[in-house]
């Protein structure tokens, strides 16, 4: 019982609590302003690296070019950088995934996608496929 009851309570708070219900009448115009959480498609480019050095190495060029100034990666930039270091075959397409919609990538993956705000490049995080690093380009519903 106790284990259900705290359970029963955390899961609740998040997903049938007061605060979510709160945040569906009065968050819907912040979140719509940026389009956190609330898409349905989003639109991005990626670099894949089996080894966490050479995504570190990647996201180093990232942050040397552009983000250790508070700058956002250009596409274009991004792109090369994905040719140049992604494992993945979308590397030769400069890391563009295109526009995906929620529940077709995997976990980490997904929760980064839509939650990096357009014109922003996440720092690398581990999937089951390695490593990451996201350029988000777009969100619609």
């Amino acid at each position: 019982m106790g284990k259900d009851a705290k359970g029963g309570k955390g899961k609740g708070k998040q997903a049938g609590g007061s605060e979510d219900g709160g945040a569906k009448g009065k968050g819907k115009a912040g979140k719509a302003a940026d389009g956190l959480g609330t898409c349905t498609y989003v639109k991005a480019r990626h670099i894949l690296c089996e080894k966490q050095g050479k995504i570190n190495e990647a996201y180093k060029k990232l942050q040397d070019g552009w983000l250790s100034n508070g700058d956002k990666v250009p596409p274009a930039e991004f792109a090369k950088i994905a040719a140049e270091y992604s494992e993945c075959p979308s590397g030769k397409k400069g890391g563009d995934l295109g526009w995906f919609p929620r529940g077709k990538m995997a976990g980490p993956f997904q929760e980064v996608a839509f939650n990096t705000v357009v014109g922003a490049t996440s720092p690398p995080f581990k999937s089951t496929h390695g490593y990451h690093i996201i350029l988000a380009e777009g969100r619609k519903n």
